[in-house]
Order: C-alpha cells, then sequence, then structure tokens
C-alpha cells in the first residue's frame, strides 16, 4: 500500500515539474502579445520562433498553467496581460537572471534597443548586446531569454522592442530598470480598440 501511495505522490510532483515555466513560454506570450490583433496557429507561431508546432503547444500549456494566458477553447488562447507585465517587472529578473559577458558584435538589447536606447545615454561600446553574427553593434553580450530570440527580434521590431526592454529589467541599473517599467506597461498595456484580450 505504501508503495502505491509513493508511486502516486511521485507522478503528481513529475506532473507539476513538467508544468513548471521555462523562458520559452515566455518568448512565446510576448511574440504574441506584440501583435495582438492576429491569431496564430502553433505552425505559423513556431515559425515566426524557429521552434516545433509541438514546441509552441507546450509552451502555451505551460503558460496557462501559471496564469499567464487564458485559454477559453483548444484552439484559442491569448496573453493575460496584468499578469504578464507583473511576472516581467518582479519576478523575471530573479527566475532567469542575465549576467553580463565578454564584448562580441552582435544585436543591442536593453538599453541599447529602442524603446530605451533614445531615452538614455550610453558611451560607445557601453550597451549589450545578443552575440549573433548578423549583428553590427559591438558591446557587453547578454545571454538572449532563450537561444532563438535574437533571430526572432531581428525579423520582428516590435517583439525586439518587448525583449530589449524586458532585457533592462533582468540585468539593468535602477534607473534603466525603472524607466524600463514604465515603458513596458506603456508598450503590454496600452488600450487597443477591437481587440479581444484575456486582460
Amino acid at each position: 500500500m505504501d508503495g502505491k501511495i509513493l508511486d502516486i505522490r511521485n507522478s503528481r510532483i513529475a506532473n507539476t515539474a513538467s508544468m513548471e515555466l521555462k523562458p520559452q513560454d515566455l518568448l512565446v506570450l510576448l511574440k504574441v502579445a506584440a501583435h495582438p490583433p492576429q491569431r496564430w496557429t502553433y505552425v505559423a507561431l513556431g515559425g515566426a520562433l524557429n521552434m516545433s508546432a509541438s514546441e509552441t503547444h507546450a509552451c502555451v500549456k505551460r503558460a496557462v498553467a501559471s496564469g499567464l494566458a487564458l485559454a477559453p477553447s483548444r484552439s484559442e488562447w491569448s496573453p493575460i496581460r496584468p499578469n504578464l507585465l507583473e511576472f516581467m517587472l518582479y519576478g523575471v529578473r530573479y527566475v532567469w537572471p542575465a549576467p553580463l559577458g565578454p564584448v562580441k558584435r552582435g544585436v543591442p538589447t536593453a538599453f541599447g534597443a529602442e524603446p530605451l536606447a533614445s531615452q538614455l545615454t550610453a558611451a560607445a561600446g557601453e550597451a549589450p548586446v545578443w552575440a549573433h553574427p548578423d549583428g553590427k553593434t559591438k558591446g557587453p553580450t547578454l545571454p538572449p531569454l532563450y537561444r532563438t530570440a535574437p533571430h526572432a527580434a531581428l525579423t520582428d521590431p516590435a517583439l525586439h522592442r518587448l525583449l530589449a526592454l524586458l532585457d533592462a529589467l533582468r540585468t539593468g541599473r535602477a534607473r534603466e530598470r525603472n524607466l524600463a517599467a514604465k515603458l513596458m506597461e506603456i508598450e503590454l498595456m496600452q488600450p487597443r480598440a477591437g481587440v479581444p484580450d484575456a486582460s
């Protein structure tokens, strides 16, 4: 009898672990949040993020289980913007910190990219980058939220803005974080007429 109880407990622990949020889940949420009028299939979303359809489906399942997305039906889901904003402002830098690495060529992020770049003054070579072969800027490297994020950002300026703000929240100094928090709230919570949304 004790063995059966232990098996049930272990099974529950395994199921809970499989629902733990992963960084790619946040990438999927931000991609969809960046384009609120658009309804994505898992295939299209995966293609845009260099992920498989099954990976994006798993991301959405974990996001729903974590309270960051709402799925009223099997084929329809959307981010819960207030919850997503709260997690990015207060949780991400502790869950997925972003230590600065050596100077390399890459894609600007944090205060090196818009919308922060035009509001903060940085010395040449000071702004962080994601190391990337197509990058044209040199700076200290920052690990991206997920390995495919730089490529996805290069093809989607709206997503790039959200990821850059997120990186400023993950790694920036107090002034950068405070400004990034205000801008992130504007980017995520601005009213969009006629757009159905979970928030």
